[in-house]
């Protein structure tokens, strides 16, 4: 999915995690502006990586609620779009996180929460 859409991993450390995007037509709604699910796309990996990332080794999540607020339009003439997501929270079962899509300019075009549910350790086979 992240291929199909283009999004690149910029930068990812404990609780933190920043993903790229630049517009194309290609993702583009009948408006003519990027479509919100390929923004949704940007935002929810972002915000699940940054709860993978604080999760110990062989514990794994599902997004359980997903809240975005579009606050502009991303169009080609707007470019490259940054998101960083940040963990809020991460308890045994829980873990909340918090993103914020900008341009390189600083505007924000898009911020979003999650709530991701913490999947219990895989069992290793006999």
């Amino acid at each position: 999915m992240a291929a199909l859409i283009g999004l690149e991993p910029v930068s990812a450390e404990s609780g933190s995690v920043v993903f790229a995007l630049t517009p194309g037509e290609h993702l583009y709604n009948p408006l003519g502006v990027v479509h919100g699910g390929a923004l949704a796309t940007l935002l929810d990996t972002a915000l699940g990586c940054a709860v993978l990332s604080v999760l110990p080794k062989g514990r794994s999540y599902t997004t359980v609620e997903l809240h975005i607020n579009f606050v502009a339009p991303v169009t080609l003439s707007t470019g490259r779009v940054v998101c960083n997501a940040v963990v809020l929270h991460a308890g045994g079962r829980m873990a909340t996180a918090e993103a914020k899509l900008r341009d390189v300019n600083g505007k924000l075009y898009a911020h979003a929460t999650t709530t991701c549910f913490i999947l219990a350790a895989a069992a290793s086979p006999p």
